[in-house]
């Protein structure tokens, strides 16, 4: 294909030509042959074979939004003669990201590392790969597609949260749960021995009133049960970077209760997006669903979502508007806890919502700053 440059210059020798030619210039003619084959020596000098073999690694495959993310090429000349004039263009989502591959001599290798943006939170393809061999003086250039594309997935930002303590429903020693895990230190009744029960848990009293051997179920006493809800509607945020903070903080409540191992549901207005159930690397599947999350005009409010939400636990609902701060307070007698984090810009005469505790942010530091603890 011929650049500007080269068409620049093919432009320029006719003109020349026209010029200098009814004048009886013969320095015009020489002047325009020239330019004109310089023209079409770059085009064949662009159209000869190059035997490359390119490679494009995406490291990491999934990183954080905001953080770094690398594609390092490798590019093998497997032919004869030196390559130069070399220009790799990789497209990530709107973004073109160019970068020149330096000479690579005959059966010699190169590899060059490049930054890819990661602002923006989502599925992102990476690629396709489309190397350009440009002639010494610029004046054609031929693009060639390398590979396919890769996928790199930006996930929300975190930072460290405590996970909210707040039981379903409590007896005299705390909460009572049949899905507590076991070694939990709390008396919550007697049942039959099975085998396989520790013999140290028989209550011997009992056993000998009933003639049955009987052993003591203990369950934990502390076992967070969170729900996290984010308003994804579209009227409930100024702009994208709103929105994006409330993700990075529907992460950050969510992880902070399945990096320790407990349960946690996320629901938008599509529905539940994920259940943790307490097992490990369950915070990793978290992160990887809020990175496809978006906002959407078809969206229900947050009190829809958590009409199906069940009761107990811990409720952290996060919108950019204080309209759901009402759907908080309808259902807040149904939790132990309740939280309602508003993100954007506070503003002044802010409602509140007795039994409902507000927090403001900007961003992720000023949340754990104000997170309860």
């Amino acid at each position: 294909m011929i650049t500007r440059a080269g068409w620049g210059l093919a432009v320029a020798s006719v003109l020349v030509y026209a010029a200098g030619a009814p004048l009886g210039y013969s320095q015009a003619a020489v002047l325009a042959v020239a330019g004109l084959a310089a023209v079409g020596a770059g085009a064949l000098w662009t159209l000869r074979g190059a035997r490359l073999e390119v490679r494009r690694e995406v490291t990491p495959v999934k990183v954080a939004r905001g953080e770094p993310a690398v594609a390092v090429l490798h590019v093998r000349n497997a032919g004869r003669w030196r390559h130069s004039g070399l220009v790799a263009r990789d497209t990530c989502r709107e973004t073109t990201v160019t970068v020149e591959v330096p000479s690579v001599g005959r059966r010699a290798a190169r590899t060059v590392s490049y930054r890819l943006p990661t602002r923006r939170r989502g599925r992102t393809p990476v690629g396709p790969l489309l190397l350009d061999r440009a002639d010494p003086f610029g004046l054609a250039r031929r693009s060639i597609a390398y590979g396919r594309a890769d996928l790199l997935l930006v996930r929300p930002r975190t930072v460290p949260l405590g996970p909210l303590r707040s039981g379903r429903q409590r007896h005299l020693d705390g909460l009572a749960s049949r899905s507590a895990p076991s070694g939990a230190s709390s008396f919550n009744g007697l049942r039959e021995y099975v085998v396989g029960d520790d013999l140290r848990h028989v209550h011997w009293r009992s056993t000998a009133r009933t003639g049955v051997l009987m052993v003591k179920e203990l369950t934990d006493v502390n076992l967070p049960d969170t729900v996290v809800v984010l308003d994804t509607r579209s009227s409930s945020y100024e702009g994208d970077d709103e929105f994006e903070l409330a993700v990075d903080v529907a992460a950050s409540a969510a992880c902070a209760v399945t990096r320790d191992r407990f349960p946690v549901r996320v629901l938008t207005g599509e529905g539940e997006l994920v259940h943790a159930k307490g097992g490990p690397g369950e915070d990793e599947e978290v992160l990887d669903r809020l990175a496809l999350v978006e906002r959407s005009d078809r969206a229900e409010p947050p009190l829809h979502a958590l009409r199906h939400a069940g009761a107990g636990g811990a409720l952290v609902l996060i919108s950019g508007g204080y309209g759901a701060l009402a759907d908080a307070a309808a259902v807040r007698r149904r939790f132990g806890q309740a939280l309602f984090v508003h993100v954007g810009p506070p503003e002044a005469g802010a409602p509140r919502a007795a039994g409902v505790t507000v927090i403001e942010a900007t961003d992720l530091d000023e949340l754990a700053a104000a997170w309860p603890r």
